[in-house]
């Protein structure tokens, strides 16, 4: 499981053998979410258990952090 970054004590990361399209996972204490790359953003596909206010949290680091999350998902499936 590639780790690409933590913030706020969640982890972002994908698995070793992922799926198209490029997406990240994000896993803390309260639960998980997965974002999905499409037209040009990163968006919610699924939550279970993340509070709202820090959702919101992870979507400005995802978005922040985009650039870095695809440079990640390449280097490891595009080899």
């Amino acid at each position: 499981m590639p780790e690409i970054f933590r913030f706020f004590g969640y982890s972002f990361f994908f698995y070793s053998r992922e799926h198209e399209p490029i997406h990240v996972h994000v896993e803390g204490n309260d639960g998980y979410s997965i974002y999905d790359w499409e037209e040009g953003r990163f968006v919610l596909r699924e939550t279970h258990g993340i509070k709202t206010k820090d959702q919101k949290k992870i979507e400005s680091v995802i978005s922040e952090n985009k650039d870095i999350i695809i440079k990640r998902w390449k280097e490891h499936f595009e080899r």
